[in-house]
């Protein structure tokens, strides 16, 4: 019985994991492995590719307790409003 309280336990923590409550994108900071996500990349693409744009938004950088700066992060709501300015859409032909 032991067992499967431990197995139950041990599940609970898992699923809870996969069930984090999640924050509103209007107000989400994404590092940039997040938002390589949303846009199928890498983490590193982002910094190297897509962070050097004119137009793609601006980096976040907290402050660490040490004096530094903390990782970059990105105004989630500002990086899906980037990626739809991309969007293209289909024209009707009427010729």
């Amino acid at each position: 019985m032991l067992l499967n309280s431990e197995l139950v336990r041990e599940l609970a923590v898992e699923l809870g994991k996969q069930f984090r409550a999640s924050i509103p994108v209007e107000i989400d900071l994404w590092s940039a492995d997040q938002v390589g996500g949303y846009l199928k990349c890498s983490g590193r693409y982002v910094l190297e590719h897509y962070c050097t744009l004119s137009d793609f938004p601006d980096k976040i950088r907290l402050p660490s307790r040490n004096g530094g700066k903390g990782h970059p992060l990105f105004n989630a709501r500002e990086i899906v409003a980037w990626a739809q300015k991309y969007r293209t859409y289909k024209t009707a032909d009427f010729s």
